[in-house]
């Protein structure tokens, strides 16, 4: 029987995700990268893989889209040329003014592949390419479209206000939590809307029972226990920006370590498990949620050869959104799940919607 390779079942010629939707900060207490660490990252919107080097990890990023690539580069090339209020202004974080001309002074610094990709894209590059992402449009329109169905923008505004965990509780129970929300969240997160017009349908293919009851519940605890006022991706979605709220690689206080940070990262096009092999030993291992999309057998496959790349003491760091994944079985001899550690850590996660986070070590 043939491997279930997701490279053959969805699609990856467009970027999907302009930003990465995990949680840097968690991920960097997780891995501690630093100098002479060696960290395997999924590249997606290369923002992980940026904090792990500025941090002082040398990084391989890899990924099976050269969309995803094309977008990291972009963004490695605007961080080398870019001072902070110019890059968030360029990647459209912030309000910015002639980003074609930001873009043709900095694309000399880009891999022809990565050029020639953005030279297409002209009206992708003066929107800022931190929209330019299938699931940035899809939060858009739940942005534009639905959240006008149900609150104001002065309720909006009253969720992403600095309170109390009492007066988060309270304000989600009493104000925001109406049949109006509870009704469009579970049509327009529900799999086959999500499937449509957010994530590839194919990442659901192993998920059972109601996508959108999960995603509703660890939405109110976003709302309620997390402070809402200083997440990043809780922003993003109701405001179209990250306002006060960056994300660990774009914090100005690390800028200089960021810009340091870029010699130290590689891009490879490739499966995770093949480039694993081919650029070993690595002493920590960013994984996304790659093993949500696949069979047990494969995922068993993967795991196998990373851990064949792996340094003794080495941490692979993922997470789980819908469908529970962990150490096969077949490793239980050669890993030991830090359980412990991984539910503090999501428990303080501001990428709300997983619902584990999973941290393991190699004996």
């Amino acid at each position: 029987m043939s491997a279930d390779r997701i490279e053959s079942r969805a699609r990856f010629d467009y970027v999907r995700y302009a930003n990465v939707w995990e949680d840097g900060d968690v991920l960097c207490q997780a891995l501690q990268p630093g100098p002479g660490r060696r960290i395997l990252s999924i590249a997606s919107g290369g923002d992980n893989a940026f904090a792990l080097a500025a941090d002082g990890a040398n990084v391989v990023a890899v990924d099976l889209s050269p969309a995803q690539l094309a977008l990291c580069e972009l963004k490695r090339a605007a961080i080398r040329v870019l001072d902070h209020a110019g890059l968030l202004a360029f990647i459209g974080v912030r309000e910015g003014t002639d980003r074609a001309a930001t873009y043709r002074a900095i694309a000399g610094q880009l891999p022809d592949d990565a050029r020639a990709f953005w030279d297409a894209r002209p009206d992708e590059i003066a929107r800022g390419i931190v929209h330019a992402g299938k699931f940035e449009r899809y939060f858009a329109t739940f942005r534009d479209r639905i959240v006008p169905l149900i609150h104001s923008r002065s309720v909006v505004r009253e969720l992403l206000a600095e309170k109390d965990r009492r007066a988060r509780a309270a304000f989600y129970g009493e104000i925001w939590d109406n049949w109006r929300w509870r009704l469009m969240f579970r049509l327009f997160f529900s799999r086959r809307v999500m499937g449509l017009m957010g994530r590839d349908p194919e990442f659901f293919r192993y998920v059972e029972g109601s996508v959108a009851e999960r995603i509703l519940k660890r939405t109110e605890y976003a709302f309620t226990v997390l402070p809402t006022h200083s997440n990043p991706y809780l922003n993003f979605i109701f405001t179209g920006g990250f306002g006060a709220a960056l994300p660990r690689y774009l914090d100005s206080a690390r800028y200089a370590q960021l810009r340091a940070g870029m010699d130290r990262i590689t891009f490879v096009r490739g499966a995770v498990q093949d480039v694993a092999v081919s650029h070993a030993p690595f002493d920590g291992f960013n994984l996304s949620d790659i093993f949500e999309y696949l069979d047990p057998p494969t995922c068993a496959a993967i795991y196998g050869s990373l851990l064949d790349a792996a340094r003794p003491a080495a941490r692979l760091a993922y997470w789980n959104m819908l469908v529970p994944r962990r150490r096969p079985d077949a490793a239980t001899d050669r890993v030991r799940s830090l359980t412990e550690r991984a539910d503090a850590l999501l428990a303080v996660d501001r990428a709300f919607f997983y619902s584990a986070f999973v941290l393991e070590e190699v004996k």
